[in-house]
C-alpha cells in the first residue's frame, strides 16, 4: 500500500524539459499538489487534457488533479516555498531576465541544472547567491547518477541532495524518495555542482572518442583519468573533504559517459563522426549541457590554472574547431 501523501511545504518546479518532467513525476508520489511552470502554453494545455508532456518523456502519465501548471512564472514563485529549478543553464539568465520575477531571494532554491551560467562563468549556486541574493543556506542541488528516462521506467535509481542547511536537503530528499528512488545528502554544494558540470564535459569527450571508433579499453582509461582530473579541479576550486569515488562524483560521471540515454555522450558521438556543433545540436533537438559547460569550465580554470588535458581537448574541438581525430590522437599520448 502506498503511504498517505502529506504536504506541509509548497513545492514548485521551474522548467518543462525531460528532467523537469521526471522530477514532477517523483514529487507526485509524495505531494498532494505540485506547482509547475513551463513556458509553452500549448504544452500546458496538452498535459491538462491528456496527462502527459507532448515533447519530453511522453510515457510519464500524470494525475492532473495533482498539478497546478502555469506559464506565469511569478505565480508559481508566489505560491511555492521551495523551488526546484530545471531550466537549462544556457537559458536560465535569459529566462529570469525576461520574466523579472520578484521574491526569489525569499525562497529555498534547489538546482537541478548541470551546467554553467555562461554570462557570469558561474555555477548555479554562485549565481543564485550573487545575482539573486539568495542566502547560501537556502541554496541546494539535486544531482545523480540518474537519467530522466530511467525515472520514467521506474528503474531503481539514486539521487544526491545537497544543501548547506542539511535539514533542507533531507526535506527535498523525502519529497523525491519513493519505491524506485533512493536519496542521500551532502553539504558539498559547490563541489557536487562543479562535478555535475564537469561530468558533462567528460561525457562529450567519451562520445567524441566513441564516434571516432575508439573502443572500450581506451574509454576505460579516458574516464579513469577524467575522475583524477575532476578531483584536481575540485580541490583547487573548493577545498573541502570529499570522496570523489562516491556516487555524486564518480557515479554520475560513469552513467553520463557510458549511457545511451546521455545527451552529452550522444552529442559528442555526433561530433566525433563529423557533424558540426550546429548540426549536431539541430539533429538532437535537445540541449547538451556539455557544450556550454566546456566553455564555462575553460573560463573558470583561467583563475585556478589546473592541468585539465581532457577538458581542454574538448574545448579545442568544440570552440577552436580543431579536428576531433587530431585532438584525440594528441590527447591519447597524454593518458596513462
Amino acid at each position: 500500500m502506498e503511504p498517505k501523501k502529506k504536504q506541509e511545504i509548497r513545492i514548485g518546479v521551474l522548467g518543462g524539459g525531460s528532467w523537469a518532467t521526471a522530477i514532477v513525476k517523483l514529487l507526485c508520489n509524495n505531494c498532494e499538489k505540485v506547482n509547475w511552470w513551463m513556458r509553452n502554453d500549448e504544452s500546458i494545455r496538452h498535459i491538462q487534457q491528456t496527462g502527459h508532456n507532448p515533447n519530453y518523456i511522453q510515457s510519464i502519465q500524470f494525475d492532473t488533479s495533482q498539478l497546478n501548471i502555469s506559464s506565469d512564472f511569478q505565480e508559481v514563485v508566489d505560491i511555492s516555498d521551495y523551488l526546484i529549478i530545471a531550466i537549462p543553464s544556457a537559458f536560465l539568465h535569459e529566462t529570469l531576465s525576461s520574466v523579472q520575477p520578484s521574491g526569489l531571494e525569499k525562497k529555498v532554491l534547489f538546482s537541478a541544472i548541470k551546467g554553467v551560467i555562461n554570462e557570469f562563468d558561474s555555477i548555479p549556486a554562485h549565481y543564485f547567491h550573487k545575482q539573486l541574493g539568495v542566502p547560501r543556506e537556502n541554496i541546494g542541488l539535486i544531482c545523480g547518477p540518474c537519467h530522466a528516462e530511467e525515472v520514467a521506467m521506474e528503474k531503481l535509481s539514486y539521487l544526491t541532495i545537497g544543501c548547506h542547511d542539511i535539514q533542507k536537503a533531507y526535506t527535498i530528499g523525502e519529497m523525491l524518495s519513493c519505491r524506485y528512488i533512493r536519496t542521500c545528502t551532502t553539504e558539498d554544494v559547490f563541489g557536487a555542482e562543479l562535478a555535475a558540470v564537469l561530468k558533462n564535459v567528460y561525457a562529450v569527450a567519451s562520445g567524441i572518442c566513441h564516434g571516432l571508433g575508439y573502443g572500450d579499453n581506451f574509454q576505460a582509461v579516458l574516464i579513469s583519468v577524467a575522475i583524477r582530473e575532476m578531483e584536481r579541479f575540485l580541490d583547487s576550486a573548493h577545498e573541502v573533504h570529499r570522496d570523489v569515488k562516491s556516487s555524486a562524483y564518480l557515479g554520475d560521471l560513469l552513467v553520463t559517459a557510458y549511457s545511451p540515454y546521455s545527451r552529452n555522450r550522444t552529442f559528442g558521438t555526433m561530433v566525433g563522426k563529423g557533424y558540426s556543433v550546429k548540426w549536431a545540436t539541430i539533429e538532437m533537438n535537445m540541449v547538451a549541457e556539455g557544450y556550454y559547460a566546456t566553455k564555462g569550465i575553460f573560463e573558470i580554470n583561467r583563475t585556478f590554472n589546473v592541468d585539465m588535458p581532457i577538458a581542454e581537448a574538448v574545448y579545442r574541438i568544440l570552440y577552436d574547431k580543431i579536428s576531433p581525430m587530431v585532438e584525440m590522437r594528441i590527447l591519447s599520448e597524454k593518458l596513462s
